[in-house]
């Protein structure tokens, strides 16, 4: 049987767990309730939470989509999704999204094309484009940009 613990055995957790990393709100709060915690305490450890700075969801949208963008190669549209599955304001999330630089950004995608490209032993150039494609939109990047930056990359006259 699980142990159920104190809200300020809880509290104390939860503040090394906030002070390890940035978090979203709903990952603290599905957090404490794993704990066994009622609502009110739950709250009540937020609102401490928020008040300390421990939890800021702007921060945290900020430190995610760049994190995410950097580490991962992760496309606009990726992030957004994955932030408003963790409950983030659409606001949060736009602001969030101003840490990824346009020029990074453009880079970014040119070098995953080209990279799978280079992958890609395909002979028949519109397979190739099409699995390229696939492959970068996939992972977030917008289709529209996606499609202008290949037939750049690969013209027809290959």
């Amino acid at each position: 049987m699980k142990k159920v613990i104190t809200p300020e055995e809880a509290k104390q957790k939860i503040l090394r767990y906030c002070a390890y990393q940035e978090r979203s709100h709903q990952e603290v709060k599905n957090k404490l309730y794993s704990f066994g915690l009622f609502s009110s305490d739950v709250n009540e450890i937020i609102s401490f939470l928020i008040t300390e700075g421990f939890l800021n969801e702007e921060r945290f949208a900020r430190t995610f989509a760049g994190g995410k963008f950097r580490m991962k190669s992760w496309g606009r549209l990726k992030i957004v999704r994955e932030l408003e599955a963790r409950g983030l304001t659409r606001n949060c999330i736009k602001l969030g999204l101003k840490e990824i630089d346009e020029q990074d950004y453009h880079s970014t995608l040119i070098r995953l094309l080209q990279k799978k490209g280079d992958q890609t032993p395909e002979r028949d150039l519109f397979v190739k484009r099409d699995k390229i494609a696939r492959y970068t939109i996939q992972k977030g990047f917008e289709p529209e940009l996606v499609w202008k930056a290949i037939k750049q990359l690969f013209p027809d006259n290959q």
